[in-house]
Formats: structure tokens, sequence, C-alpha cells
């Protein structure tokens, strides 16, 4: 029974370990251009640079 208070204090930090990281990658601007990405990975800029 003793464990699991140690159990429950990791738990508990390791959350907010992940909820700070969240919280920062929101400040920071990783979710700004969610369509952006997408079409940039489907776009064929090799034939406008001159290629096959």
């Amino acid at each position: 029974m003793n464990m699991l208070i140690y159990l429950i204090a990791i738990a508990l930090f390791m959350g907010g370990i992940g909820l700070a990281a969240f919280v920062w990658s929101l400040r920071s601007g990783q979710y700004d251009d969610l369509e952006g990405a997408a079409w940039r990975a489907i776009a064929d800029d090799d034939l406008d640079a001159g290629g096959k």
C-alpha cells in the first residue's frame, strides 16, 4: 500500500510534464497552420523546378 503513494505521485508528475509540453507547443505555434503542411507534403514541386 505504501508503494501506491509513490506510484500516484510519479503518475501525477509525468502527467504534469506532458501537460507542460502540450501547453508549450500551443504557445510556440506548433498548431497554427494545420492545412499548409498537408498541402506541402503532396505538392509536386519537382516538376516546377525542371525535374522529369
